[in-house]
């Protein structure tokens, strides 16, 4: 399938489509604005809510471009509707929706520290699902990102790692990492169908399955406030890290598989360190410089494509 195939040309052209490096560095730059919407709300927007309003909002979104399609590769759809609706659980569905309760009751920082673990995630799932093991490479750089990413968290001090307590909201979190992982190493066994058509049915079907716990929630808790903070919250949370990211994770991971993918991840809160230092003021530091220099050469180290 061809880079054309997967990106509409008004979005992205045919060379973005054959860039896997640029869409995953696109893919964390949203999801690190993602984490911190995500704590923004916490208290604001019950997290099934969230989850239920920002899939169908980007399901709305994204169907106009992927209609089309969508009729096209109906019949490939259903042929693996199993394999579909399991994509659509695990990946839309179940891990935003935990991630969102996670986030009400831990800290930015637990979460990032978390997210690091990943790569791992997704090594075991290759290894689980596709009998791919990791090469030497693909382990040092993973190594070497996830020693930067605690430079940068750690503020450069390693006696900070003591003082880091881990709640219910952290254990939640690594639940849902582990069921991000699955679904990042499952996408490579999807059908052969558009990849607009491939976002359309799992934004759709992942809003979907989440009613019967929105109902449930909305007769256990209060509903959200609806204000400009929270519909400007919702938009970020439908455009940038729903229908953006999605569409450059699942194209990235084909272009170059799910273990060179997957030290992305680490790339996530540097994102968001920079996100700190722009936004709320915070000033940069020689720590910053040191993990990012880490980080940045882990992610080439792990990601690069093996000699022969």
């Amino acid at each position: 399938m061809s880079a054309s195939d997967q990106f509409p040309h008004a979005v992205s052209g045919n060379w973005l489509g054959r860039q896997p490096y640029l869409l995953l560095s696109i893919t964390a730059l949203c999801w690190a604005g993602n984490a911190i919407v995500g704590r923004l709300a916490a208290g604001h927007i019950p997290p099934v809510t969230l989850s239920f309003l920002r899939w169908s909002g980007a399901f709305i979104l994204i169907l106009p471009f992927a209609w089309t399609h969508l009729k096209r590769d109906w019949a490939v759809i259903r042929s693996k509707l199993g394999l579909m609706i399991t994509l659509s659980v695990a990946g839309i569905a179940a891990f935003n929706t935990l991630q969102y309760w996670a986030l009400e009751h831990t800290q930015a920082l637990n979460t990032l520290l978390l997210q690091s673990a990943g790569p791992l995630v997704v090594a075991v799932w290759s290894l689980i699902l596709l009998g791919v093991r990791l090469t030497l490479s693909q382990a040092i750089g993973i190594l070497l990102s996830l020693l930067g990413v605690l430079v940068i968290m750690l503020r450069g001090d390693v006696t900070a790692l003591s003082t880091i307590q881990f709640n219910e909201g952290d254990l939640i979190f690594l639940v849902a990492m582990g069921i991000f992982g699955f679904y990042s190493v499952l996408t490579l066994k999807r059908p052969p169908i558009h990849g607009l058509s491939f976002v359309a049915f799992t934004f759709g079907c992942g809003a979907a399955c989440l009613l019967p716990m929105l109902v449930w929630e909305l007769n256990s808790r209060p509903a959200m406030t609806v204000d400009a903070k929270s519909l400007l919250m919702l938009l970020y949370v439908a455009v940038f890290p729903s229908a953006l990211a999605y569409l450059c994770f699942n194209r990235g991971v084909q272009l170059i598989g799910a273990n060179r993918a997957a030290p992305f991840f680490h790339v996530v809160p540097v994102f968001g360190s920079v996100m700190a230092i722009v936004f709320l003021g915070e000033r940069p530091r020689p720590f910053h410089l040191i993990g990012f220099a880490l980080v940045l050469g882990g992610v080439y180290v792990a990601s690069r494509k093996p000699r022969a």
